[in-house]
């Protein structure tokens, strides 16, 4: 049908409690018209950011079963969007949906590390196995830290602008859209966006000082869906960082950081814009 809804295949972990991951993904795609098929690269009773050592439910057998079952049924996916990966395994399991869905748009946030360190609980075969994986996307969106460590540059605490535009330029090599995340710029927050051979672009909101698990994924579901919907990247990324930062407006001074922003309270605004 010509008018049925694009199609997403997240490939991130589900976490029960906690704005995070698939929990955030899934509403955030469907608000913005977009049908999202979740494949949990595992299930958790929250999500790993300062809850405590979460039950987590992971059979490494699922995600290729799910592929070959959606292979079967002659799904088309218009989007093939991954997130957070615990190990190379995972990376080819978003390798393979690449290979099975040719014409699919690409994207790949390479979840490593923030802050100027690699995530704990990743280890240092991570950065290659994504770096691999990066190379077959169309679009990443790496933040500053996982920028450096896919260009293996030293790990900076906070990066500037022109670090960051630097860094997204060189990663344009590897993938022909670049977006890098999390931007210091004054009293300002932004993205450094480029294409391969092009003009970048820089996409700025004023910095709320509040940091909230969960944003990034926030970011890159409107991302994808606002280009799915016929944005060019740029416009895209202007209405996805508007969008975090309604959802820290929206979230009260005070509210447990740990929990993430009160997406409830900012999802209608999706719908009406």
């Amino acid at each position: 049908m010509s008018n049925a809804p694009k199609t997403v295949l997240a490939i991130h972990d589900l976490p029960g409690f906690g704005r995070a991951a698939l929990s955030v993904i899934v509403p955030v795609l469907s608000c913005l018209g977009v049908q999202a098929v979740a494949l949990p690269t595992a299930v958790l009773s929250t999500h790993t950011g300062g809850l405590g050592t979460p039950a987590k439910l992971s059979n490494p057998g699922y995600g290729p079963a799910a592929l070959a079952h959606y292979q079967r049924l002659g799904l088309r996916f218009d989007c093939i969007y991954s997130g957070y990966l615990s190990d190379p395994t995972q990376a080819k399991l978003v390798e393979q949906a690449f290979e099975l869905w040719p014409h699919a748009l690409k994207v790949v946030d390479p979840v490593l590390g923030d802050g100027g360190r690699l995530y704990k609980g990743l280890g240092a075969e991570m950065v290659p196995a994504m770096y691999n994986l990066c190379s077959k996307a169309d679009l990443i969106t790496p933040n500053v830290t996982e920028a450096a460590l896919l260009l293996g540059d030293p790990l900076p605490g906070v990066g500037s602008a022109e670090q960051a535009a630097e860094q997204t330029a060189q990663l344009t090599r590897i993938a022909p859209q670049v977006v890098v995340t999390g931007v210091a710029d004054g009293r300002s927050i932004g993205c450094v966006g480029a294409a391969r051979g092009g003009q970048g672009y820089f996409v700025k909101t004023p910095l709320i000082p509040r940091m909230y698990h969960g944003t990034g994924d926030i970011f890159g579901a409107v991302l994808v869906g606002r280009i799915l919907q016929g944005n060019v990247p740029q416009a895209a990324v202007q209405a996805a960082a508007a969008f975090v930062a309604d959802c820290i407006r929206l979230t009260p001074e005070g509210a447990d950081e740990r929990l993430g922003v009160w997406l409830e309270a900012a999802l209608p605004k999706l719908i009406t814009q």
